[in-house]
């Protein structure tokens, strides 16, 4: 899948224009997901030294991402060109009913069943609740 995920509040603690402490297993569940075949894409609001910034930073932590606020590498951004990306799946803090824990993000992806929730994954899947 394509996998497009927020930086602030959701890789690391919202501190913007800073950089907060690290979410617990964020940075590790990116790298297994990465591993597995997915396609990471880093999708913030963060541009110039702070986005540059953030990418550092996961990079220190192992985690490469795909594109950064782009579709693919290549895409190069003009004022014609929509900023959203395109994506199988967004992971961001600010999600109607917020941002689950990391376990339960990963957990979903791959189908598995977490704590009281049954997770099924499929084409156009249903992250999490009952089929």
């Amino acid at each position: 899948m394509i996998i497009a995920i927020d930086f602030d509040g959701t890789i690391v603690e919202q501190k913007y224009p800073k950089i907060g402490r690290e979410i617990p297993f964020a940075c590790a569940t990116l790298k297994m997901l990465q591993e597995e075949g997915h396609q990471l894409i880093l999708w913030t609001y963060r541009c110039g030294r702070e986005l540059d910034q953030a990418v550092e930073f996961c990079r220190s932590k192992g985690v490469e991402f795909y594109a950064v606020n782009k579709n693919y590498p290549e895409e190069v951004f003009d004022e014609s060109i929509s900023r959203k990306v395109k994506a199988d799946l967004y992971i961001d803090d600010l999600n109607y009913g917020g941002l689950p824990d990391w376990g339960e993000i990963y957990a979903g992806i791959n189908g598995v069943e977490t704590k009281n929730k049954q997770v099924k994954r499929k084409k156009g899947f249903r992250l999490f609740g009952k089929s």
